[in-house]
């Protein structure tokens, strides 16, 4: 895809984590991060062992289907989303600095004021997190 995420995503560094829309149609969204070593979080989270904490996977998750539902037409230029609720989170394995994450995501239901969708995030072919959750949509920009 050649729109940049820059122009799909009102999120900016160092709370950006989309690199690339791979590909987006009605029903499925995939895209793709590399947590670099220079994350803001991996000084804390944890200095001799850093980790990407789960709840920056889930975001990442959902600025991916954010964007990818903005690439298609879906979601309008000026429509933010929010996270409103987070279900059936399951964490099956560590992100580490320099991991690239592939997500996955299923469209499940898209209103005008409303989007739920269901993800799964791999490096390589490893499962790392799977979930389903619900933005709730509104002008502000």
């Amino acid at each position: 895809m050649s729109t940049t995420i820059e122009a799909l995503l009102p999120h900016r560094s160092p709370f950006l984590f989309v690199d690339e829309i791979i590909s987006a149609n009605s029903a499925q969204i995939i895209a793709r991060h590399v947590f670099t070593e220079h994350e803001f979080f991996f000084a804390g989270h944890f200095p001799q062992y850093p980790v990407v904490p789960g709840v920056i996977l889930i975001e990442t998750m959902a600025q991916s289907g954010g964007a990818g539902l903005r690439s298609l037409g879906i979601l309008k230029p000026d429509v933010l989303f929010f996270l409103a609720s987070v279900d059936k989170v399951k964490f099956r394995r560590q992100v580490r600095p320099e991991e690239e994450v592939r997500c996955e995501i299923e469209n499940l239901r898209i209103s005008g004021k409303m989007i739920k969708q269901a993800g799964k995030a791999y490096v390589g072919e490893e499962l790392a997190v799977e979930a389903e959750w619900l933005c709730l949509t509104g002008t502000g920009i």
